[in-house]
């Protein structure tokens, strides 16, 4: 009782809030230590978090480099390839699409998701020797005036970005003789001993031309052993005016999920606030459906294999940055562990003085958590600015562009930093309570 007369609870608060001040400017190493540890937490949690939230884009952009995820063609000659498994260019192949509606790929709701789009036309053509080969018109940077006032210049420029032109150029839409110019296939230039430069007699089903190579591609496939050339000039060696066989569109999409499984075998079937919800996300499926809305006579179709690898690869890239993320936060829970308990420990005299003169547990808790906390705000403080260089050096070195500040990342990382704090504290706490001040100071002496 005397005691308490002589350290009031005033006094004591008083003392507590020295011990704060006290620890904050006389133990300055322990407490950079802690704050440091908390700011290489907050760093990594912040760059990997803005790259998390703002990675499916540039994944998808990233992905979009190795072709298209949507083919288009019209719907008779698809039925007919799947009943025949007929190819491109197949006897049956008679039903057509307009390439004056390529435009309105760019009118439908996700418009600004497509990112490229090209034509495709293929026609066996007759060389001087008299063997037959595949010419494949499409376009190259074909410049289009858009319905929406806007324009654009796609092709397989963009579509193609791995093929290796290793002789000559990339055909050019925009020079003047583009339309008796043509590319050649590594493997046919080099059995017919063709370089870039040569010119060569051509003959289709409606006449002849003497066209100029202007560039050899190395493609790895099947395109080696082909000729590509301008739209307009296998449209007019085989007299199909505005017409082309198929559409290779490349989208940025959304990842599948139940919603858009169900949607692709029947978009009929949903619910009028399932089919809203489908239709105004950027599902394959639904970019699909709406394509064959603006399309005459067209059935679009995911390329499977392409569009599931997206997903995939999405999927994990993200696993893999949030289990970065929490292993570093782990980390720095156990550094604050190690670093607070060391300092209660060598504290301990102090504090089995104060538990001894009237302070409660509660008290002396509040003080070292407080002082615990002040030195995470400075750390998160420190390492959130430095986590978002972080995520610019993650954007421009594996994208190749810069990583989007998200508002939604810091008080994530805060909520997180805090938790961690608290967690790493528990350990110190725990040594608070268990201690004795008649044993601490007994000890002292």
């Amino acid at each position: 009782m005397a005691s308490k007369e002589r350290f009031p609870p005033e006094r004591i608060k008083t003392m507590l809030f020295r011990m704060i001040r006290g620890v904050l400017f006389h133990q300055k190493g322990k407490m950079l230590l802690i704050a440091l540890t908390i700011a290489l937490g907050a760093s990594l949690a912040t760059g990997m978090l803005n790259v998390v939230l703002g990675v499916e884009e540039k994944v998808n952009k990233e992905l979009k480099n190795y072709g298209a995820n949507i083919v288009v063609k019209p719907k008779d000659s698809s039925l007919l390839s799947d009943i025949y498994d007929v190819g491109e260019g197949g006897e049956l192949n008679t039903a057509y699409l307009r390439e004056d509606e390529l435009g309105k790929l760019k009118t439908i709701f996700w418009a600004f998701n497509i990112v490229d789009f090209t034509p495709f036309l293929d026609a066996s053509v007759t060389l001087p020797e008299g063997s037959n080969v595949k010419m494949t018109g499409t376009w190259f940077n074909h410049h289009l005036d858009l319905p929406t006032g806007e324009s654009l210049d796609a092709g397989v420029v963009g579509m193609r970005s791995w093929w290796d032109v290793t002789e000559g150029r990339w055909l050019d839409e925009k020079d003047g003789d583009a339309a008796s110019e043509i590319m050649v296939g590594a493997l046919l230039a080099q059995k017919m001993g063709w370089h870039a430069g040569d010119t060569v007699r051509i003959s289709a089903s409606h006449g002849e031309r003497d066209v100029t190579i202007v560039g050899i591609y190395d493609a790895g496939g099947d395109e080696d052993e082909q000729i590509f050339a301008t739209l307009d000039l296998v449209q007019a060696m085989t007299d199909r005016e505005n017409k082309v066989a198929s559409i290779e569109v490349s989208a940025l999409t959304t990842p599948d999920n139940e919603l858009a499984r169900r949607a692709a075998r029947n978009p009929a079937a949903l619910s009028s606030r399932d089919y809203e919800t489908w239709y105004c996300t950027a599902y394959v499926s639904a970019i699909c459906y709406q394509i064959q809305e603006v399309i005459t006579g067209s059935v679009a179709s995911a390329v499977r294999k392409v569009a599931e690898s997206e997903g995939t690869i999405l999927d994990k890239t993200k696993l893999l940055m949030i289990l970065i993320t929490a292993l570093s936060l782990i980390g720095s829970a156990l550094g604050i562990s190690n670093l607070v308990t060391a300092s209660v420990m060598e504290r301990s005299q102090e504090i089995g003085l104060l538990k001894a003169i009237g302070a409660r547990d509660h008290s002396i808790t509040g003080v070292v958590m407080t002082e615990i906390l002040i030195t995470a705000l400075a750390g998160f403080g420190a390492g959130y600015f430095l986590g978002f260089g972080f995520a610019q050096l993650i954007g421009h070195s594996v994208f190749g562009s810069s990583i989007d500040m998200n508002p939604k990342v810091a008080p994530i990382v805060a909520g997180l930093i805090a938790l961690v704090t608290i967690a790493g504290s528990l350990p110190a706490i725990r040594q608070i309570l268990r201690l004795r001040p008649a044993e601490v100071l007994h000890g002292g002496h």
